[in-house]
């Protein structure tokens, strides 16, 4: 039996995060290749998690700084542990490491968390990113996560090409996993309203994320009032997990601004509505919202960062526009126009099919791990870097986590 331990950073919530959605997808993933999964967490709330339960998945609630992990490590027994972002493999590495030497150790990104830094900081003094502000603390943690694991994840083609051209990250060390999705087929399709059934507008997000309160901020200020000009009679209906007061602050039923928080079938809410708005300004790794208007065959209107890492060579499923004019009247004309919206979601069903093939993304990752499992003492033997890494982490994480456990002991006492 192949044992794998996945160490969140938080409990996946399908229903309410594209990470959450992302992290489903790995579970599966594994679970098809006969892989007996553990998911173990510092997080209290679970109450949007999936049904571990159903999927035979044993669940632990772990502590920081507590050598209680040590023991459920020797209880487990992994062989493959998947840390969720790199701060759960700053927090819990250094002690499989030292428990489970053998067990091949993935990191899962989500997304480059020092290129989203470096792009609101950019958007906030309103310069270009730079390679200064790419190199900045937490690019310094998270790419010394990612020597020293032996594979890591990377979500996005723009974020694979960067590590490997502006920060030499070595090829062995990274694979590239997109969202794992089934085909479209016009079976699975068949229901999903027509154009002349669909009406308004949709934007999707986690309330948050900065960059989806901030898209929600752009929306408010600069493009609704001109959509709602030319189009008095629609509505924008803004959905997310985790509303927070000052978002609902911005509903305004008068503008057809409509802030209506979380909801338990976002599908639904997609395939009646006509068109996204996604004007992301600033963040990383692939936008669920954007996969979901494409699975859901509902067009879009983003920006270059909105887009970026999913269409590669194929035509987008919308428009791409930074310009506020230019997304203002392009997203009026996708909403009036039934020919280019019909050709827009047919775009949306090719980019789906050839660039998030499960089958093909999935069989890549399940053969880069087993041939690591067959060659781990070569891989790592390469990879000299994450050795010196792993050495003076055991030095210093190790001992200042045996300092805090100790100093806890004393406080407890």
């Amino acid at each position: 039996m192949k044992n794998l331990l996945i160490i969140g950073f938080v409990w996946p919530e399908p229903n309410a995060t594209a990470a959450g959605s992302r992290m489903l997808q790995l579970i599966q993933l594994f679970i098809k290749n006969n892989y007996q999964i553990s998911f173990a967490s510092t997080a209290s709330n679970k109450n949007k998690s999936i049904n571990f339960e159903e999927l035979n998945i044993n669940t632990f609630l772990i502590e920081l700084n507590n050598a209680s992990f040590n023991s459920l490590l020797k209880e487990i027994n992994p062989s493959v542990v998947m840390f969720d972002r790199f701060l759960t493999e700053e927090q819990f590495g250094w002690r499989v490491s030292e428990v489970c030497p053998n067990a091949i150790k993935i990191l899962d990104t989500e997304d480059l968390h020092f290129l989203r830094k470096a792009r609101q900081n950019a958007f906030k003094t309103n310069t270009e990113v730079n390679l200064k502000m790419l190199q900045n603390e937490i690019a310094t943690r998270e790419i010394a996560s990612i020597y020293r694991c032996d594979l890591t994840l990377i979500i996005s083609k723009y974020e694979i090409e960067l590590l490997q051209n502006k920060f030499n990250i070595a090829k062995s060390l990274l694979v590239y996993t997109p969202f794992l999705l089934n085909a479209i087929t016009s079976e699975s399709i068949k229901d999903f309203p027509l154009f002349n059934n669909r009406k308004d507008f949709i934007s999707v997000g986690n309330f948050l994320h900065e960059p989806n309160w901030n898209a929600v901020l752009k929306l408010k200020k600069d493009i609704w009032p001109k959509i709602r000009k030319q189009l008095p009679n629609t509505n924008l209906n803004i959905y997310g997990g985790y509303l927070t007061e000052k978002a609902k602050q911005l509903h305004n039923k008068n503008e057809g601004f409509l802030v209506k928080g979380w909801v338990e079938n976002i599908k639904l809410e997609f395939i009646n509505s006509k068109v996204l708005l996604a004007p992301i300004q600033f963040g990383a790794g692939l936008k669920g919202k954007l996969i979901d208007s494409m699975v859901y065959g509902t067009p879009n209107v983003t920006t270059t960062i909105g887009s970026e890492g999913m269409k590669q060579n194929l035509n987008w499923n919308g428009y791409i526009e930074n310009n506020d004019t230019n997304f203002t009247n392009n997203a009026v004309k996708l909403y009036n126009n039934e020919q280019e919206w019909i050709c827009f979601q047919q775009n949306g069903i090719e980019l789906i099919n050839k660039n998030f093939n499960k089958k093909e993304h999935g069989k890549k990752l399940i053969n880069t791990i087993q041939y690591i499992k067959n060659n781990l003492q070569q891989h790592r033997s390469a990879n000299f870097i994450g050795k010196i890494l792993q050495h003076h982490t055991l030095k210093s994480t190790k001992y200042m986590s045996k300092w805090i456990e100790e100093k806890n002991k004393t406080i407890l006492k």
